[in-house]
């Protein structure tokens, strides 16, 4: 947190100080000021909590706010890829030391990932400094970001169906033997329609016995 602040802090001075010298900036630098700071900080706080929860790199959130804000796209991803490093790895260790980790797993998709890392720079990293198209920087990070929407609807509608449709919430984290019916939403669904029932009855109870039938 010291060293956030503190290089958080030197942003806006910077800027300041380059434009009393007149400093001849970039179309694509960022005028840094106390509101902006403040912005992206609490976007990146809350891309640290993501990563922490559900174990993205953090870039899924961070990457479209760079991008907003103005700044290159080359840049974004390697800003990008430089604080998934720390995150990811400071999540990792976390893991890794309460016994987490299935191994196997974790070698197996680090591996391809790094294949995946070693393309990437040689050659799409190569192309576009050939031809200076960073706007396709841009359209895999949205292609990304929609593939992962769409197969977390896909997902979830999945279970759901398997479920048979029932929309339960959270579950706990022990597993409970209870009774067969164990969907909290059809229990309620239940117990709604016999309160139905009862109210029913009452109000048309007494019709019957004002004509003298039986209920």
């Amino acid at each position: 947190l010291g060293f956030a602040l503190y290089f958080g802090l030197q942003l806006p001075k910077r800027v300041q100080e380059r434009k009393a010298v007149q400093y001849p900036f970039q179309p694509n630098d960022v005028m840094w000021d106390n509101s902006k700071l403040r912005f992206y900080a609490a976007f990146t706080f809350v891309a640290g909590i993501v990563a922490g929860l559900i174990g993205i790199g953090g870039g899924m959130v961070l990457g479209p706010l760079m991008l907003i804000l103005g700044i290159h796209p080359r840049v974004s991803s390697a800003t990008t890829a430089t604080m998934i490093v720390l995150t990811s790895s400071s999540v990792a260790i976390l893991f890794v030391t309460a016994g987490l980790v299935p191994w196997d797993y974790a070698v197996y998709f680090f591996a391809v990932c790094f294949c995946g890392a070693y393309v990437g720079k040689r050659y799409i990293d190569g192309y576009i400094k050939r031809t200076g198209r960073a706007s396709l920087l841009v359209g895999i990070l949205a292609t990304i970001i929609a593939l992962a929407t769409v197969g977390c609807i896909v997902i979830a509608l999945t279970n759901l169906d398997r479920k048979e449709w029932c929309f339960d919430g959270l579950q706990p984290f022990c597993e409970i033997d209870d009774d067969d019916d164990n969907c909290s939403t059809k229990r309620l669904l239940s117990s709604l329609v016999a309160h139905a029932v009862t109210a029913a009855e009452r109000e048309i109870r007494p019709l019957f016995q004002l004509r003298g039938g039986n209920f």
